[in-house]
């Protein structure tokens, strides 16, 4: 039975933060909705309440019943402290002035179990607009700052305790400390959640699950489908099905190195050229939502009919991964649709397949963790995100046939000087977009009317947030350079240094 804290989400723009530090630390964790909480049973070893964009004032704040935890230890961040003092009788007002930012610890009680270790001038990290002004009287009160009084607090006799700063970022200097704190001296926590403890236990669960069944997977030479599929090789042997279909959308030469790649692993794979098919279908549509839908649609008539080529086929396997999952739930229910996401949603009916997700569990640094623990080389768990889409995300407007390959020219130039600088692998992601705009320029003694490519590259740990790369400005004009005299078509090139939020990744 694999042991794990719960973490409750009430719509923080922290909680994925707060499951990333317990996990850092070798503890299992999910998070759920406020709203949609699962029965609380023997394998939860304790629970955290997360902060909220809402204050506890508001008539629809977001409520949840106490009683549900008071069989496991609790700690309750800004929100949650609030709103467990204010559910005990204490009272929480609207601050002076909004308390953002660091402070520093002028009172701490660094013999507490939470707070051990934890000296006095500690610095923490505020965001609130509201303070408790008044405790209960079975509320003893363990950490201050000098305009917070209930910096922190334990109900006493109870093992609840609260604190009114962020932990889990690292302006918090020893918020790692206080998080492991509650996990190991508090929750009993053992700290054995480790990439070779998930592989081993992950295909024990997969050979029982799966048992003689057949499994269809499509593989796209990411680390994500790279590490299900030899976790479901490992499991279930030649019973896995692997195919790759090229959808035209994909990097210069990916198709023929992909499969090169995988032949030394051992997995029967199958490639299927569907170029033709997926551009014909993009004829005309512009909406980013349109064409997603349409290479999502012809995807599944590919691989469904390859997949019928397979007798007796049971399962499809996904490489869906956690951030997948938390960003098509809110606590609000399903969330506001920023983009189709292609690894959320199921599958039509008529494909009659069961599905099955060996990564949704793991973040994308935890995936590649995996990897390495199984062996997989680093060409493979160092390669870039890349969107399933393809190119067609990141042509914005019409795709065609042209713009492609110019895009894949552009793109094939900015990677591999990245490669050649000793920069690749220190960003997280990196694309080139073809914008839809034409511009002057002048080539020779000839005033030319040419297109726009957009150098894009990020720095993250997992997709949910992430800072544009201050790439070196000689690497950018070599860059530019080479893209401007080697790609015809082109005559300017620029570079996004836009973050997420507000702006997404990928263009579209």
């Amino acid at each position: 039975m694999q042991k794990k804290i719960v973490i409750l989400d009430f719509g923080s723009q922290f909680t994925q933060l707060i499951a990333r530090r317990v996990r850092e630390l070798n503890v299992y964790c999910e998070i759920y909705p406020f709203n949609n909480i699962p029965v609380l049973g023997e394998d939860v070893e304790g629970v955290i309440l997360s902060g909220s964009p809402y204050s506890v004032r508001q008539e629809d704040a977001p409520q949840v019943d106490l009683n549900l935890f008071t069989n496991f230890p609790l700690l309750a961040v800004c929100y949650g402290a609030q709103y467990i003092a204010q559910q005990f009788g204490g009272e929480v007002q609207a601050s002076a002035h909004r308390e953002y930012g660091r402070a520093n610890l002028n009172f701490v009680n660094s013999s507490h179990s939470l707070f051990n270790g934890i000296n006095l001038n500690s610095q923490v990290w505020m965001s609130h607009g509201d303070t408790i002004t008044k405790v209960p009287d079975n509320f003893e009160i363990i950490a201050s700052t000098d305009q917070v009084a209930v910096a922190g607090y334990q109900v006493k006799n109870k093992d609840i305790y609260a604190i009114q700063f962020h932990p889990e970022v690292t302006h918090s200097t020893d918020g790692k400390r206080l998080i492991e704190n509650f996990l190991v001296n508090i929750c009993k926590c053992q700290q054995n959640w480790t990439p070779d403890a998930f592989v081993e236990t992950t295909i024990a669960a997969l050979k029982e699950k799966l048992g003689d069944d057949k499994v269809v997977l499509a593989l796209s030479g990411g680390v994500d489908s790279s590490v299900a599929a030899i976790l479901l090789h490992k499991a279930i042997g030649k019973n896995l099905h692997c195919i790759f279909v090229d959808n035209g959308l994909l990097r210069k030469d990916e198709y023929e190195s992909v499969l090169e790649q995988y032949k030394h692993l051992g997995l029967n794979i199958k490639g299927i050229d569907a170029k033709d098919l997926f551009l014909s279908n993009l004829a005309g549509l512009k909406d980013p939502e349109l064409k997603r839908k349409a290479i999502g649609r012809v995807f599944i008539e590919v691989f469904d009919a390859a997949a019928h080529e397979i007798e007796n086929v049971v399962w499809l396997a996904q490489g869906t991964i956690y951030p997948d999952i938390i960003e098509s739930v809110s606590v609000k229910g399903p969330s506001a649709t920023i983009k189709s996401h292609h690894n959320v949603g199921g599958l039509p009916d008529f494909m009659k397949l069961k599905i099955v997700e060996p990564l949704n569990t793991l973040f994308k640094d935890e995936v590649r963790r995996v990897g390495k623990s199984l062996g997989l080389e680093h060409f493979i768990l160092g390669r870039h995100p890349f969107p399933g889409p393809g190119l067609a995300i990141r042509i914005l407007g019409e795709v065609t046939a042209e713009k492609v390959a110019i895009l894949q020219q552009a793109d094939a130039i900015y990677i591999n000087i990245l490669k050649e600088e000793g920069l690749y692998d220190k960003v997280w992601q990196a694309g080139a977009i073809f914008l839809p705009v034409q511009s002057v320029g002048v080539m020779g003694d000839e005033r030319t009317y040419e297109n726009v490519i957009c150098l894009r590259a990020v720095e993250s740990v997992d997709g949910m947030t992430a800072d544009w790369c201050h790439l070196p400005y000689p690497v950018l004009a070599k860059i530019s350079n080479e893209i401007i005299n080697k790609v015809k078509g082109i005559n300017r090139v620029v570079y996004d240094i836009s973050s997420k939020p507000p702006a997404t990744i990928e263009w579209e």
